[in-house]
């Protein structure tokens, strides 16, 4: 049996998924979870230390009959020193972290003073980009070099924008050559899940990996 869900159930009223409205978050999301890839996504600031701003709600596509690879970040906050220091340089790197080191990645969110290497603060080492002035992360498996390219209010007036870059260039470490994916390889976000027929009242994200289920063929 399949259940319906148009406007916010009453066992969701109350709940995480009712008040992360405030956070910018919709109930929907937390019933119609679609997992994005995690990312690192780094920049210089106008002080020359680097940023890094943990992104999801992501995906990558060829366009431009398949001259260019592009990424699309559908959340960018527009307050925020990713998104300042992108329109003031036009370059960023989106690196791509392995699970041993989330923890360090996921610490630039607290270390995100403007006077403060955000990047070396976490415990992670800053190197440089060969083709943007952009910072990458070392310890990161694969790192992609990337310039702004356009940006788009979703609702007008909106605090975040949806935001493509062009990706120039890219560093794959040898681990990952063979295959980005599986148990070592990109992280996905589960942004909290609830199951609108209980309640629950806190919230739980979670980090996965692919698991290859259905060989669609050699080609």
């Amino acid at each position: 049996m399949k259940h319906h869900y148009k406007d916010m159930p009453e066992n969701l009223k109350g709940t995480y998924a009712d008040y992360s409205h405030n956070f910018g978050f919709n109930w929907k999301e937390f019933v119609m979870t679609v997992p994005s890839p995690l990312m690192l996504v780094t920049t210089y600031k106008s002080n020359g230390l680097p940023n890094a701003c943990m992104q999801s709600w992501a995906t990558f596509t060829c366009a431009n009959k398949g001259n260019g690879y592009y990424a699309i970040l559908a959340s960018v906050n527009k307050n925020g020193h990713f998104y300042k220091s992108l329109k003031e340089t036009g370059d960023a790197v989106i690196n791509f972290m392995a699970a041993e080191i989330f923890t360090k990645c996921m610490a630039t969110i607290k270390n995100n003073q403007f006077e403060v290497d955000e990047i070396a603060a976490s415990g992670l080492t800053a190197g440089k980009a060969s083709w943007v002035n952009a910072p990458l992360v070392e310890e990161c498996f694969m790192n992609l070099e990337s310039k702004y390219v356009w940006e788009k209010e979703i609702a007008p007036g909106d605090d975040h924008v949806l935001l493509c870059l062009e990706i120039i260039g890219a560093h794959i470490d040898d681990e990952h050559l063979s295959d980005r994916t599986g148990e070592n390889g990109i992280l996905f976000n589960i942004h909290h899940q609830q199951n609108p027929e209980l309640t629950e009242k806190t919230g739980h994200d979670w980090a996965a990996v692919l698991s290859k289920k259905i060989d669609m063929g050699e080609y």
